[in-house]
């Protein structure tokens, strides 16, 4: 093992352009602690907005992006009894991911099935952790129900249209271009339409024969959630995931008495940390799924260490469709 490794720093909070590729030094592991050869990072939002300094949890600089990764072992500090040099596992953690190594603790990695390569293991466990708190524990998405996905093709936004398809749903979703449409169809919506359609609530309505949608899955906010509040049915439930358009909406209240429609917040971490029971179920319902190939990620650009900034300038500019990664080996 070298005594240093290459990781993409962001040497100031101006954004893509300050990340530069330095070598850091190879430290001594903890206990517990686990050394990991990243084969590849899954890029998040918060990521970039951390070189912005506008994230919730705002390293200084400087600092390593990256919130989640995929690779192997490479050695593992005292007490670790679960994993050995050589597995393959993905992980996350708030940063330090935009590099040739991590340490992470042991309680923050999974074993990656063999379904998934490491790029799509660093893509997958975000993604589909807050899909299935959303679909499963807090709107219970059944069978046979309508969903309504707003920005379907984001990376959360298109977990959530495959496990909606995987839970046998009917789903309508939003897509800004005919290129993301397409890709939102292939990824199992039944239907696909232009968000910016003056006539989006009544195309809605009218696919729905009139009803509405049962369940609303919102990352994005703005006046496309207004929208969205007048294409659903009543009782449904409305599930406020984020703000991607950068607005947050002001939900009117007696529309949602009057439709007796339900507002529901979800922070599938935050849930999870408070939960431990819930946790647990989660981890086991979600180690299945991704066994099974379940929410695959569409990786739409991938990058090399040395362009990670240009991978962060793809979120910026919104030109992803499904999840960016950048790869040790291209």
């Amino acid at each position: 093992m070298t005594n240093s490794y290459r990781a993409a720093i962001c040497t100031a909070l101006t954004g893509p352009d300050s990340v530069k590729i330095e070598q850091l030094p190879v430290k001594p592991l903890k206990p517990g602690e686990v050394r990991i050869a990243v084969q590849a990072a899954g890029l998040n939002f918060p990521d970039l907005l951390m070189t912005y300094g506008k994230y919730q949890f705002r390293p200084e600089p400087p600092f390593v992006p990256g919130i989640e990764i995929a690779g192997e072992i490479l050695e593992v500090g005292a007490g670790v009894k679960d994993y050995a040099p050589g597995d393959r596992i993905m992980g996350g953690s708030k940063g330090n991911g935009f590099a040739e190594q991590i340490v992470l603790p042991m309680a923050a990695i999974r074993e990656l099935p063999s379904s998934l390569s490491f790029a799509e293991g660093a893509c997958w466990h975000g993604a589909a952790i807050t899909a299935w708190h959303a679909l499963n524990d807090k709107a219970n998405l059944s069978e046979g129900e309508t969903i309504l996905i707003l920005g379907a093709s984001g990376g959360v936004g298109m977990a959530a249209v495959k496990l909606a398809k995987y839970k046998g749903a009917t789903i309508i979703a939003t897509g800004s271009s005919d290129e993301k449409r397409q890709a939102i169809d292939q990824a199992g919506a039944d239907h696909s339409l232009d968000p910016a359609d003056p006539d989006l609530a009544a195309t809605v309505k009218k696919l729905t024969d009139g009803k509405g949608v049962d369940v609303v899955f919102d990352p994005v906010g703005g006046d496309l959630s207004i929208t969205a509040t007048r294409a659903i049915g009543w009782g449904g439930r409305y599930l406020i995931v984020g703000f991607a358009s950068g607005d947050i909406p002001s939900f009117p209240a007696n529309h949602a008495l009057i439709k007796g429609y339900s507002l529901i917040g979800l922070r599938a971490g935050e849930s999870g940390r408070r939960d431990p029971i819930l946790a647990a179920q989660s981890n086991k319902s979600l180690k299945c799924l991704a066994q099974e190939g379940v929410m695959r990620p569409h990786i739409s650009h991938s990058f090399p260490l040395e362009q990670a900034g240009d991978a962060l300038r793809v979120l910026e500019k919104r030109e992803a469709i499904g999840r960016v990664a950048i790869k040790m080996t291209i």
